[in-house]
């Protein structure tokens, strides 16, 4: 099934305006979700919406948004209040600037979303701007889902994705963290180079797609026996590791990976051996 485009509108760049569409970048399908149901007779539930005062079920064309600005008081606003809050960036994602693709900080990525032209006409100045970005990552805003967001924009394949961002005073300081503070300052050089001998050995160029979700697949598998009526044999729980002496464990670890590489290369070097032999010829009668 085609993606549908969840808003529209133009990527602003000075002068330049792009007629773009956006597209969720994630599949909130691709993750098993469950329903509520009364436990007695397996009916799904209703949540309904209750006023404590009038003791009533309160219907949707009832309901108005309230900010509540003291201890149980309340200011209502309505469509047309709401309505008057229409910033530059409602239909624009507006860039303001732009900086290294290295400089985004992780702690402020959201969500991420696809851009595309939106139309023939929009697709080649849409090229061009994402061949100009390579590198980089334009900054700026968006108005979606009823509030303004900071947003990062990079070049991706043949598209743009774009990340919406925290604002500063979102993004709790480490400093808050009182635990960080018996982290020492100071540490041994021999345990640092053992532990970067380490990594190395698990270095890769950080392809995600080789790993799955294991956890949702073991789910599916209890769901699926569940409908079968079938028993579902329960896994032993796993002891909690054991704390041991950290060089001792990076010795270890770089013995464990020296000898599964050892392992894999006798096999390899055996296939090749196989695979150079020559072939005996036949004596011929």
């Amino acid at each position: 099934m085609a993606a549908r485009p969840t808003w529209k509108g133009y990527l602003k760049i000075s002068l330049v305006n792009i007629p773009v569409r956006v597209f969720p970048a994630t599949d909130a399908a691709a993750t098993i979700s469950f329903n509520q149901l009364h436990r007695e007779c397996r009916t799904r539930i209703q949540q309904k919406k209750w006023c404590p005062t009038c003791q009533t079920e309160v219907a949707t064309s009832d309901l108005v948004k309230g900010y509540e600005f003291e201890k149980g008081r309340y200011v209502v606003l309505d469509d047309e209040d709401i309505s008057k809050v229409r910033p530059d960036s409602t239909r624009v994602i507006n860039v303001m600037q732009f900086t290294d693709a290295s400089a985004i900080d992780p702690v402020y990525v959201e969500r991420p979303y696809y851009l595309a032209p939106d139309g023939a006409v929009a697709a080649e100045a849409f090229a061009v701007m994402r061949e100009g970005m390579q590198g980089k990552a334009a900054i700026g805003k968006v108005a979606l889902y009823g509030r303004e967001y900071l947003v990062a924009i990079q070049p991706r394949e043949n598209g743009l994705v774009m990340y919406t961002m925290r604002h500063a005073s979102e993004v709790r300081s480490m400093g808050a963290i009182d635990e960080l503070n018996t982290v020492p300052a100071k540490i041994k050089p021999d345990e640092v180079k053992l532990a970067r001998q380490v990594i190395g050995n698990f270095e890769t160029e950080g392809d995600l797609t080789q790993y799955k979700d294991d956890y949702q697949e073991a789910l599916r598998k209890v769901i699926d026996a569940k409908i079968a009526g079938e028993d579902i044999a329960e896994p032993q729980e796993e002891a909690p590791p054991k704390v041991v002496n950290l060089m001792e464990a990076l010795r270890q670890s770089l013995e464990r990976v020296s000898t599964t590489k050892k392992k894999t290369a006798k096999i390899d070097t055996g296939r090749e051996a196989a695979r150079a032999r020559p072939e005996k010829k036949r004596a011929r009668g």
